[in-house]
């Protein structure tokens, strides 16, 4: 049987391949297609299964069941030291040969797979094993996901198709992710039409989605290394959506005013005033109002407040964190903080793979499967 399989680049980290990855898989999977997915080189890895292997390899198989090994889902690992130790000794022949076998375990009696990069062509070079070297390695032709924009998504994109060019890999298209509702049918105009004029095809224009882009709250705590002092609260509360961050450098009556629907607040730990007042919004409605306005207070400098208003947090059920660092450090982490998918979030999953079956020509990119 014939394997049908794509290879999901992108120009950057963080612009949307397992979003993609994840809705292919999702809609072949509704067709009760036999599915398959790989992540030849991965670097942000957790323990699964008594398993070190990267945390996309996971979602895949939890979400998916594919039945896969963990270790040929994600054959090569970068962790820390990774790098240095394959530059002084080398072993280019062992990573291709992991990768390829890998691959050959995977692809058995599947009708498609995807295979997802780590970033732009080149990433990965350094190890002998760029995107664009697996892709041909592996003879897979390559979808690039880049950001929303005109200008940006072409200026970018050309560099990784020279690099594909020259390793002999076809580019099947572009998938362009995050597009500003009010902007999206001048971005999908342009740039399909400059595109085209490169001689590349457009797959599909994903729109900006608050539920796939806000980190939950869960997240938002690991990212800073917080701990959670408030009392009896859900799981739910912690999967809250943050979008909207609000820096207590104000006083109270004055950040009122700035709250919106699932605000995160920060602020040191002895600003209870601030700390009061989103209290105060969070319970000034019923049950079923509270997780829209405020998502969690962190407090920073690890400041823990009296116990009054300790016991005031408890009452409110607001996940309430607090860490050591500074509030511009943590405003700022918390900002820079990309939402990655956890395969216990069943809603922003099926989010995913809907946006991706009503956005993008998945029929073209799996080639009739």
């Amino acid at each position: 049987m014939s394997t049908g399989k794509i290879f999901i680049a992108a120009t950057r980290q963080n612009v949307g391949k397992t979003l993609l990855s994840l809705g292919i898989l999702g809609n072949l999977h509704k067709k009760k297609k036999n599915i398959g997915y790989i992540k030849p080189v991965g670097q942000r890895t957790v323990l699964s299964e008594g398993v070190e292997v990267d945390e996309d390899a996971v979602l895949m198989e939890r979400v998916f069941g594919t039945k896969a090994e963990l270790q040929d889902m994600n054959p090569v690992r970068v962790g820390k030291g990774f790098t240095a130790e394959y530059i002084r000794h080398g072993r280019t022949l062992d990573l291709e040969k992991q990768i390829l076998e890998a691959f050959a375990r995977i692809k058995v009696s599947r009708d498609f797979v995807v295979v997802e990069g780590t970033g732009h062509a080149g990433v990965g070079s350094v190890l002998d094993i760029s995107n664009a070297r697996v892709a041909k390695l592996l003879d897979t032709p390559v979808v690039i996901v880049a950001p929303g924009g005109v200008g940006r998504p072409i200026d970018e994109v050309a560099l990784s198709y020279v690099l594909l060019k020259e390793a002999g890999v076809p580019l099947a298209g572009v998938v362009i992710n995050k597009v500003q509702p009010h902007k999206y049918e001048r971005v999908k105009e342009l740039a399909t039409k400059g595109f085209e004029q490169k001689g590349i095809k457009v797959l599909g224009v994903l729109p900006f989605d608050d539920i796939l882009s806000a980190p939950t709250v869960k997240e938002v705590m690991e990212e800073v290394g917080g701990e959670l002092i408030s009392q009896e609260v859900s799981e739910h509360a912690l999967e809250r959506s943050v979008k909207h961050n609000l820096v207590g450098a104000m006083s109270a009556h004055q950040a009122l005013d700035y709250f919106k629907p699932g605000s995160l607040i920060i602020t040191p730990g002895d600003r209870e005033d601030i700390i009061l007042a989103g209290i105060s919004m969070a319970m000034s409605g019923d049950e079923s109002s509270q997780p829209s306005m405020v998502a969690g207070i962190v407090l920073t400098g690890h400041t823990i407040p009296h116990p009054a208003i300790l016991e005031l947090i408890h009452r409110s059920r607001v996940p309430v964190i607090t860490c050591s660092k500074d509030t511009y450090t943590v405003a700022s982490q918390i900002h820079d903080l990309m939402a990655k998918i956890s395969p216990f979030e069943s809603a922003k999953i099926e989010q995913a793979i809907q946006l991706v079956s009503e956005y993008v020509d998945v029929q073209s990119i799996c080639d009739g499967c």
